[in-house]
């Protein structure tokens, strides 16, 4: 069985991390891993500094940084396990008293990427630890660019999730995300809106139709709309008119909807949102 994977990086939104995976893993009935990964650009690995260019026969010089690098890279290891353990509790006073914890120095994408046959759901705070306020963290794009799971975003603060936005293009990938809801318990119970953005069109109105009947079919109540207007700001009324705290959409595309999710506007859109963002493939 794969794992619900939970980013942990010591940063203000750890927290949420840690209790939207618990709320993930406890509906999916899937194991709970919480990932720590050392940037080896920030913290290198100790090695050998001999050929470092203007030292020349200095050695002591050489031997000060690596025993520098070495006592950094130590205590960020300390730190990072320290971490691991207070996400460990949080999630055994949430009710999870088996979680693993993983901890890698490398690189997070690559480590990721590795871990990718392992991971059902990965979940990751939009900021990092040393990204400034109203900022996304500095691997969130890349992340989401390279690791081919559903990915949930998530805001600083947890609120248990109680009705879906789903921004529904009837694109390929949005058509195996609305599958995979319909197949999975994560979403359970939840009340569904599902919404294209656009013109309203025979065309559209049947690919909601589908997704309609797909989803009822597996027990959930779903709402349909069309919505003109641009993607972001029209999405964003929407979650505020019908109160849902939890929006879902494809990760990337070229459809109108999902064009967002490139660039400025992932940016924008992430950075803006006041509820988590669940990324489908």
């Amino acid at each position: 069985m794969t794992h619900v994977m939970a980013c942990i990086d010591g940063s203000a939104s750890s927290a949420a991390v840690c209790d939207y995976a618990c709320w993930a893993s406890q509906r999916l009935a899937a194991p709970l891993t919480f990932l720590h990964v050392l940037d080896h650009r920030q913290y290198p690995a100790p090695g050998d500094l001999s050929g470092t260019i203007g030292l020349g026969s200095r050695e002591h010089l050489l031997d000060e940084l690596a025993a520098l690098d070495e006592k950094r890279a130590r205590l960020a290891l300390e730190q990072g396990r320290s971490m691991l353990d207070a996400a460990r509790d949080r999630a055994a006073a949430a009710g999870i008293t088996a979680a693993h914890m993983r901890q890698r120095h490398g690189h997070l994408v690559e480590t990721l990427h590795e871990l990718e046959s392992d991971t059902r759901l990965l979940v990751m705070g939009r900021q990092g630890q040393d990204s400034p306020a109203g900022h996304l963290g500095s691997h969130l794009e890349n992340v989401i660019r390279a690791v081919q799971r559903p990915i949930l975003v998530t805001p600083p603060r947890f609120e248990t999730p109680r009705g879906l936005l789903l921004a529904f293009d009837g694109s390929p990938t949005m058509r195996k995300g609305v599958e995979t809801i319909a197949a999975s318990q994560l979403l359970a119970g939840l009340p569904i809106h599902a919404v294209t953005v656009g013109a309203d069109t025979a065309d559209s109105r049947a690919q909601l139709d589908w997704a309609q009947k797909t989803l009822a079919q597996a027990g959930y109540h779903v709402t349909t709309d069309i919505r003109a207007g641009d993607v972001e700001p029209t999405l964003h009324a929407y979650q505020r008119e019908h109160d849902l705290d939890l929006l879902a959409m494809g990760a990337y595309g070229h459809s109108r909807i999902r064009q967002f999710l490139v660039g400025s506007t992932t940016t924008s859109m992430i950075r803006t949102s006041t509820t988590p963002l669940l990324l489908l493939r």
